[in-house]
């Protein structure tokens, strides 16, 4: 199930919320019982390795090993 991050503007805090995607519209409420919150962005990272890109500027091409 997707978690969703939020912000209450009254205190500051930050929270989590897990719920479907169909609900991710939905207001949260604070943890300390605030109701003005808004839904913040957030990144995902995806852990994995590739292989550096070879050629292009100063990888082999460009620079002419200067």
């Amino acid at each position: 199930m997707p978690r969703y991050e939020f912000r209450c503007r009254e205190c500051a805090q930050t929270f989590e919320v897990d719920r479907p995607m169909s609900r991710s519209g939905d207001p949260a409420e604070c943890p300390d019982g605030h109701a003005d919150t808004v839904r913040l962005l957030s990144t995902v990272a995806v852990g994995g390795r590739a292989p550096a890109p070879s050629g292009g500027c100063c990888g082999g091409g460009c620079c002419g090993g200067r």
